[in-house]
């Protein structure tokens, strides 16, 4: 029996319900899932770059080849 004043319920289906969720959840998390996700990509281009042998060789060779830093 519908109600007067009111639309008929429709009921969405469980997927659809779950997509919406999903959605409304992103738009409300948005600028934290984005904040998340620059500093995850800076972590693995950080990474990336210190991880080669050119790297660090900076902190092995001593400019000019003389000994002039006392360690």
């Amino acid at each position: 029996m519908q109600r007067r004043g009111r639309p008929p319920v429709l009921r969405e289906s469980l997927l659809t319900r779950a997509v919406s969720s999903v959605f409304a959840f992103v738009r409300l998390a948005e600028f934290e899932i984005l904040f998340f996700l620059f500093f995850f990509v800076a972590f693995i281009i950080f990474k990336d770059l210190t991880s080669r042998p050119e790297y660090n060789q900076i902190f092995v060779k001593k400019p000019g080849g003389e000994d002039f830093w006392p360690f």
